[in-house]
């Protein structure tokens, strides 16, 4: 009939717009989702607490402490870096390159014989001394000695060619004149961080070659009298007062370039110093129990 043909035109309509309708909204409601996510993403940093990540320059030396990192690992023995160069180039005269093709004569060896060949001992065996106790305690490098942590209450004996002493972090309490006799070459004495309290007048003086002493972070209560080849004085952090320190005990040091003798209990220093000067410390920088 009429009418039911009528019937079925719209409800063939009513499904047809009901499957486009489908068909639109699922591309339109993947793009509601995209645009959720990225404000759900920023919701959650804004609720993140950012204010102890501020780490800038300023506050950075706060955090990390390098002052004394170069003077704790300043091993001044160590030698350069070597560069390694180029190969050298090719001679432009043929005449000057080896001749590949001719071939030396082989030598004739002699005939074994039964009894071993008898060589004289290098000229150094005889004098050479036995293993010291302190390149057993230590660590001995050609003519550095590393002493470092070893838990000593004593200079040990050191090679009479000793050029560079690190004796830092342990247990010594005395520096005595006898402990470095002879050695002539020792440029650098570092005892850092140690419980030294007393050294002989005479510990360093007859030192040649010494240029730098190293004494920071002990208990000395007076200075003793330093050679004149010396550069540098580090005697920081230790108890020294002013009448611990000899009359114009820097006169004569014609050398002397860096003098570091803060965190002390002085209330002058003898006068005059040397034109050499470059570095003067006498800052007091925290209060210590003495």
């Amino acid at each position: 009939t009429p009418a039911g043909c009528k019937m079925r035109t719209l409800a063939l309509v009513g499904i047809t717009s009901l499957c486009l309708g489908a068909a639109w909204a699922i591309p339109a409601k993947e793009e509601r989702r995209k645009v959720e996510k990225p404000k759900a993403d920023l919701a959650l940093y804004e609720n993140l607490d950012l204010d102890n990540y501020d780490l800038t320059l300023d506050n950075y030396g706060e955090i990390l402490d390098l002052s004394n990192y170069e003077e704790l690992y300043d091993y001044g023995d160590l030698g350069p870096k070597i560069e390694v160069g180029t190969l050298a180039p090719r001679p432009k005269d043929p005449a000057a390159l080896p001749n590949l093709g001719a071939t030396d004569e082989i030598p004739k060896l002699p005939p074994p014989t039964t009894a071993s060949p008898v060589h004289p001992a290098p000229p150094w065996a005889a004098s050479a001394p036995p293993a010291l106790p302190s390149c057993r305690l230590c660590l001995c490098i050609g003519t550095s000695v590393y002493c470092d942590d070893a838990n000593l209450e004593h200079i040990p004996p050191l090679p009479p060619q000793t050029t560079y002493l690190y004796a830092r972090f342990n247990r010594i309490g005395t520096i005595r004149a006898s402990d470095f006799t002879g050695l002539k070459k020792l440029k650098r004495i570092d005892l850092t961080s140690n419980f030294i309290s007393w050294a002989d007048v005479d510990a360093f003086r007859l030192l040649p070659s010494l240029q730098e002493l190293i004494l920071p972070e002990n208990r000395l209560t007076a200075l003793p009298e330093l050679p004149r080849s010396i550069v540098r004085l580090d005697a920081r952090l230790n108890r020294i007062p002013s009448t611990g320190l000899q009359p114009e005990a820097f006169r004569e040091l014609k050398q002397l370039q860096f003098l570091h003798l803060s965190d002390n209990q002085l209330d002058y220093i003898p006068a005059p110093l040397p034109e050499s000067l470059r570095s003067l410390h006498l800052q007091v920088r925290q209060a210590r129990t003495q």
